[in-house]
């Protein structure tokens, strides 16, 4: 009975925000008051459990590439589509696919996860299988330093019951992982990696400040063996070694830091698979863990929006390519060509953006000096400014309204593909007002 009334209490709330134009985290919210275990019970029913992926970049992504790999293989996926990855997000994503009953039609769960936020999640849910993905300074105001980022990640790990796939490349990250094979009981520990000649594709934070004579060193012949290598990159094309056996694949998937991470959601989804049903439960059609299976679905995942994501306005393309810490912005501007494409960078420092801007500073802006910035916008359009202006690059217009911004970006560029490099608030404004002239995904 009280998985009804939560229920109903969350759709009704959910139904005046959307009437009032409101937030999609506010349904969870008020249910967190109300029910605070609520998730456990309405999650904790499904066969293969909870699937939570963390870390500082690219959850978004890998957690759609993990879903649809889960669908491809024949498994019904709980998840939180919109990105939402506060605890709230998650308990509003369960109300708006729950019945009215309060049960989720699904198999599994794969739920992105907030490095901090997580905290609450995991003392309610204990995830069955854990990814996490890296450590980059993020949110500088929230997080301090990696090292509190780090910690948070390892407590997602210590609640993880089945299996906990790490990144062997990202130091703080591998350590994790070492810490939860060196502890008795604990998870299976896979790891996914690069070939020794992507790493410096590839650099993690203390790369990111290292001199060039710190650059990063070739496989030490002790590196722990990965699940699933990255070993060749091209033009959406990628080369994957699992089992010693070599998977060609193109991908619909835009970025360098994408391509990385789907060896991380083909080892989960082996992971998952391998593993099956919880004690206890099963289903009628339980899918294998075929590698040639898993990867030709990776082949047909395309960007989550505001990753990459590909719109069209006036009958040319245009990018969203969400920038929010130094390492991100670095991969953004080598993943994506500058010649030839308009170009407009949104900045706002909102809560879920973080207030720290200072991160603009870390960035090489040297790659959009040929072409210049068309146009900048958002909260902190003027400190965007000044950055490019010490990387020499000329910007045309500044406009801090993002509405405004759009449309004379729009007319500016007429005729041209355009690209707009901006944070998670900026995206989310900046998509709402192109819903209003050209096809954009609906997410909530």
């Amino acid at each position: 009975m009280r998985d009804v009334i939560s229920a109903a209490v969350g759709k009704t709330v959910r139904q005046v925000a959307r009437l009032r134009g409101g937030g999609s985290a506010l349904p969870g919210l008020v249910v967190e008051k109300i029910d605070p275990g609520f998730l456990g019970r309405v999650l904790g029913r499904l066969p293969y459990g909870v699937v939570a992926v963390s870390g500082t970049n690219g959850k978004t992504t890998t957690t759609k590439m993990v879903v649809e790999m889960l669908e491809a293989r024949g498994l019904r996926v709980f998840t939180n589509k919109t990105g939402s990855n506060f605890s709230r997000g998650v308990v509003a994503a369960a109300i708006q696919e729950c019945s009215l009953s309060g049960r989720i039609d699904a198999d599994v769960a794969v739920i992105e996860l907030d490095e901090a936020h997580a905290m609450y999640f995991i003392n309610r849910v204990p995830p069955r299988f854990t990814l996490l993905l890296n450590v980059l300074r993020d949110q500088l105001d929230r997080f301090g330093e990696i090292d509190t980022t780090a910690r948070y990640l390892q407590r997602i790990a210590d609640a993880t019951t089945g299996g906990l796939v790490v990144n062997r490349e990202d130091r703080l990250v591998a350590r994790i992982g070492e810490i939860t094979r060196e502890r008795a009981g604990g998870p299976q520990v896979r790891d996914f990696g690069l070939a020794p000649d992507l790493l410096a594709t590839f650099p993690s934070d203390d790369d990111f400040h290292a001199d060039a004579a710190a650059a990063p060193s070739p496989e030490p012949a002790d590196a722990v063996p990965a699940d699933v290598t990255l070993t060749k990159l091209g033009d959406h094309k990628a080369t994957f070694v699992i089992d010693g056996e070599d998977h060609h694949t193109s991908l619909k998937l835009e970025g360098l830091y994408n391509t990385f991470n789907a060896a991380a959601a083909l080892s989960t989804v082996r992971m998952i698979l391998a593993a099956g049903p919880q004690a206890g439960q099963s289903i009628a059609n339980q899918p294998t863990a075929d590698s040639a299976a898993i990867v030709e679905a990776l082949s047909q995942v395309r960007p989550a929006f505001g990753r990459g994501e590909q719109l069209v306005l006036d009958d040319q393309p245009l990018e969203l390519v969400l920038v929010k810490n130094p390492a991100g912005f670095r991969l953004g501007l080598a993943s994506f060509e500058a010649a030839g494409v308009a170009t407009m960078i949104a900045i706002n420092d909102q809560y879920a953006d973080g207030r720290d801007m200072s991160w603009l500073w870390d960035v090489d802006f040297s790659t959009l000096a040929t072409d210049g910035v068309n146009l900048i916008s958002g909260t902190r359009a003027w400190d965007m400014a000044l950055r490019l202006e010490h990387d020499d690059v000329a910007v045309g217009h500044v406009e801090e309204d993002l509405g405004a911004a759009l449309t004379a970006f729009r007319e500016r560029t007429m005729g041209q593909p355009r690209r707009i490099y901006c944070t998670y608030t900026a995206m989310l404004e900046l998509r709402r007002a192109l819903a209003l002239v050209t096809d954009v995904e609906d997410i909530w």
